[in-house]
């Protein structure tokens, strides 16, 4: 391995002595396009956009590698694309771009296409050409040829519908998808098999407006002769029925589940057919009789039929699907990560408090379901309740979730007392005499814990019960490690409650509400992004917000919302706010120009409710505080100046000099009022001086810049009085540490961070937790708190930044440029962090030998990076390439 070595001006760095390798062999590897991705996918099926995006890294590791030139190629023949030919569409750039749009002529309906990409390195030396595939949906409601149908049945109806039809192929499949729309969840199978590995499709959106339809190949499964179609509906979100708290059940677009699906299928002979959802469907009802999202799913095993879904199957006694009207709304492709089953675990614990009793433990909490087997008398009814925390005995679950979950509507209970086997996160079994196995198909719950009830006795051990945990399943390209064991056990919590709150949207818990609160979502944007590749998830949940905003630019709190919630400036700022932290870890416009519209629309809103800067009362503000109360108007007013600020940003951007500005004039002026009414020139404190009063400021830019080191000073000296604890709330969860390290305070922050008595992230760990809490005090009971919050969850991202030192530059986003800000902190012996960004992995880590650190980073080709290696630092380039700095 070739290298030089060069030693850097030790007055210049301020340390005693620097030596810098450089890593890279210099023609080691040749400059070829990898992680080819449309629309931010591999392969992906069902793309509904004209003008898609196409993405790639270059896997070149000599120093200085760059991309200075491409071309790309858009087709229907792979062969021919690999040889250069048979383009629809060409384009070929010079420049180190890695992110283009199609601007091909209109692409055909569920068509398969290829395209390819060739890239000149530095030397102008050409690759060959790399092909990838993407498919296209159906792209208009037109070319839908299917009905909707459903079994005709009033929405109180607490059974479950069974779809089957079967149908005879009489020639060999070449192809064959399924392109399948439900108002409310399906589960779909092909000759008793079920399609795919996705779970609660199709994704929550706001139903009166936008259905999601979902793409499966199916090739493999049908074959020539005889095929059943089978399909469950769900209620999920469309229909829901029991009485609670949010809404959901007066949610206007609520109905019986129905379906829609075009199955298209390609012979090997060249011709076509389209097996269409109709009345030919019948349906008929099953062993569930019931589900609900929030509560759990009925199974009465003495119902099942077996083979429902199979050829074989005597459909004589099904009655005929009912064609219903189609819904008047948009329906899209579900272009985003599904939701999967992910992980498993059997039991760490089991036991049993008598015999028909038993508490099962599987030592993580996440959000999940479980797969349950028992044998018992016919008629044996099993109960089967989640949970996460258990009583002050230690011996039973503690869960007041019923109570919240039916308290507080604004009708009396439509059922009276709620019914006894409608209970919160609880499924309810009824066994046939023989041994039967449970997975639910249309919930998931948040849980440690199940407790086994019966109504007879039962014999249980720890093989009869496994845990799975559901999320959305987002790619992970971040990874961290350090020498703290409490800091790892942190970040693996942190991001076990970020996986817990995706389910096709960013939700608060995954098991008391279930629900899209804007603010936790964004607070927590920054570790989400450096730990998953999340950017498919946010545009699905963007176009919910374009979905759920009114006329005058009024948001709910909650998105997707059946109607409840109110607007909240420091909450709904998201739709601001999460556009352009996609800009600024992917570099990607598409989801500014997008959402433009709404966010103009909804900062307006904000503008002309309160022209004079300062909005009052319009906040929740620092929510769930340790006990100082921030300054509500202070900290809603900051997102106010949020939502201008970024409106500002993103004209300039697309050379809107107008709106530019008009939005720079405006936050200027927001700007003005909040220094004007809360900070105090000459001692630098905002307001009453509370941490999280300090760092918004700070962190959010509205501290005049002569005054800047006075207020960080206040803000260390605060922390300090605090005993180097916490004491704040979400919003302070953002932007004290941060505060702390841009200001020069870090090892301040980190003992914060390494605290482990009470308040601190360290007092939850110590004691066990495996996710992030609701509030800062670890025992809950009295209130019912959550133990599986995102809402604390942006010391994710802290830990890249600060202590492994990975930031995107503002001026060159999507970490065209990477500010390297190492933090050596004295408590720590290493730490090590990657994250694949836009142009591919950076790695940066760093450890003690002796009395020297060494440090090491690796900055992917097509990137630059700019290093500071002490606070305030002169800072220094390093183009792309591995190296290795010893510092004494």
């Amino acid at each position: 391995m070739k290298g030089n070595r060069v030693i850097l001006n030790t007055a210049i760095l301020l340390i005693s002595s620097m030596s810098l390798l450089k890593l890279s062999a210099q023609n080691e590897n040749s400059c070829v396009p990898t992680n080819l991705r449309c629309e931010h996918l591999a392969h992906p099926l069902g793309i509904d956009r004209q003008s898609p995006r196409f993405s790639w890294y270059l896997s070149d590791t000599r120093n200085g590698a760059k991309q200075t030139a491409y071309q790309i190629a858009v087709g229907k023949d792979s062969l021919a694309l690999s040889k250069g030919k048979g383009a629809i569409w060409k384009k070929q750039i010079s420049g180190d771009q890695m992110l283009t749009t199609y601007t091909g002529k209109a692409l055909e309906p569920c068509t398969r296409y290829y395209w390819s990409i060739s890239v000149w390195d530095k030397d102008k030396k050409k690759s060959q050409p790399v092909v990838s595939s993407f498919e296209t949906g159906l792209l208009t409601q037109r070319n839908w040829q299917g009905k909707f149908i459903s079994d005709g049945k009033d929405m109180e109806s607490r059974d479950t519908p069974y779809f089957r039809k079967q149908i005879s192929l009489n020639k060999e499949v070449e192809s064959a998808r399924a392109y399948i729309v439900a108002a409310g969840l399906y589960e779909l199978s092909i000759n008793g098999e079920k399609v795919g590995d996705h779970y609660l499709d199709p994704a929550f959106t706001d139903y009166g407006k936008r259905l999601l339809y979902v793409t499966h190949d199916v090739t493999s499964l049908l074959q020539q002769g005889k095929n059943a179609i089978g399909v469950i509906l769900g209620n999920g979100w469309y229909n829901h029925q029991p009485v609670a708290e949010w809404n959901f059940h007066n949610a206007p677009w609520r109905d019986r589940p129905s379906f829609c699906m075009d199955i298209r299928i390609r012979y090997t002979d060249g011709t076509e057919e389209i097996i269409a959802s109709d009345n030919s469907f019948k349906t008929n009802s099953g062993p569930i009789t019931f589900n609900a999202i929030y509560l759990a799913e009925n199974h009465d095993f003495r119902k099942d039929m077996p083979n429902w879904n199979k050829p074989s199957f005597d459909d004589s006694s099904w009655q005929t699907a009912t064609e219903v009207e189609k819904p008047d709304v948009i329906i899209s492709s579900q272009t985003m990560h599904p939701i999967r089953i992910t992980d498993f675990r059997k039991p760490i614990e089991v036991k049993k408090l008598s015999d028909t009793l038993y508490l099962y433990n599987f030592g993580q909490n996440w959000s999940g379901i479980t797969t349950f087997t028992a044998q018992g008398e016919a008629g044996t009814k099993v109960k089967l309740r989640h949970g996460e925390q258990l009583d002050s005995r230690g011996k039973r679950l503690f869960d007041d979730n019923n109570t919240q979950f039916y308290q507080n509507v604004n009708e009396p209970l439509k059922y009276g007392k709620h019914p006894e086997d409608e209970l919160f996160q609880t499924d309810v079994l009824i066994l046939d005499g023989k041994k039967n196995t449970f997975t639910p198909h249309f919930n998931y719950k948040g849980f440690q814990y199940v407790e086994v009830s019966s109504n007879k006795p039962l014999e249980q051990d720890k093989q009869d019960m496994t845990s799975h945990f559901i999320h959305t399943d987002l790619p992970q390209i971040g990874t961290f490690e350090c020498s703290d064991s409490l800091i790892n056990r942190l970040w693996r919590a942190t991001n076990y409650s970020y996986l817990s709150n995706l389910a096709g949207y960013p939700t608060d818990c995954p098991h008391r509400e279930k629900n899209g609160w804007t603010g936790d979502a964004h607070l927590a944007i920054e570790t989400a992004l450096f730990n998953y590749d999340g950017i498919t998830l946010y545009e699905k949940w963007l176009a919910d917000h374009r979905d759920n905003m009114y006329e005058n630019g009024r948001l709910h709190c909650i998105i997707p919302s059946g109607g409840w919630g109110s607007d909240i400036v420091d909450w709904t700022c998201s739709v601001t706010l999460i556009p352009w932290a996609i800009y600024e870890f992917y570099g990607d416009q598409t989801c500014l120009r997008d959402n433009y519209t709404e966010m103009k629309r909804h900062t307006d809103y904000w503008l002309s409710k309160f022209p004079d800067g300062l909005v009052g009362d319009a906040g929740l503000g620092d929510w769930v505080p340790h006990k100082a109360v921030a300054n509500r108007e202070l900290s809603a007013s900051i997102y106010h100046y949020k939502n201008a600020d970024i409106m500002s940003r993103t004209a300039k951007l697309f050379g809107y000099e107008e709106e530019y500005k008009y939005y720079k004039t405006e936050a200027e002026k927001i700007k003005a009022a909040i220094n004007n009414k809360y900070l105090n020139k000459e001692t630098g404190i905002y307001a009453s001086g509370y941490q999280t009063e300090q760092s918004m400021p700070l962190y959010w830019g509205i501290v005049p810049e002569e005054l800047k080191a006075k207020v960080e000073e206040r803000l260390s000296e605060r922390v300090h009085m605090d005993k180097d604890h916490l004491d704040f709330g979400i919003m302070g969860c953002k932007t004290v540490l941060n505060a702390l390290t841009e200001s020069g305070h870090v090892e301040q922050a980190f003992r914060m961070v390494t605290q482990q008595d009470y308040p601190s992230w360290g007092n939850w760990v110590r004691q066990g937790a495996t996710t992030l809490f609701e509030n800062w005090d670890y025992n809950g009971l009295a209130w019912g708190y959550s133990q599986n919050h995102i809402m604390y969850g942006e010391i994710g991202a802290w830990f890249y930044k600060a202590l492994a030192g990975i930031n995107f530059d503002p001026q060159q986003p999507g970490f065209k440029n990477i500010l390297l800000k190492p933090h050596f902190v004295k408590e720590l012996t290493y730490v090590k962090a990657s994250y694949h960004s836009p142009y591919g992995e950076i790695i940066s880590a760093w450890k003690r030998v002796g009395d020297k650190v060494i440090y090491q980073v690796t900055i992917p080709a097509n990137t630059t990076a700019t290093l500071y290696l002490k606070h305030k630092d002169v800072p220094k380039t390093l183009s792309s390439g591995s190296y290795e700095f010893e510092i004494k």
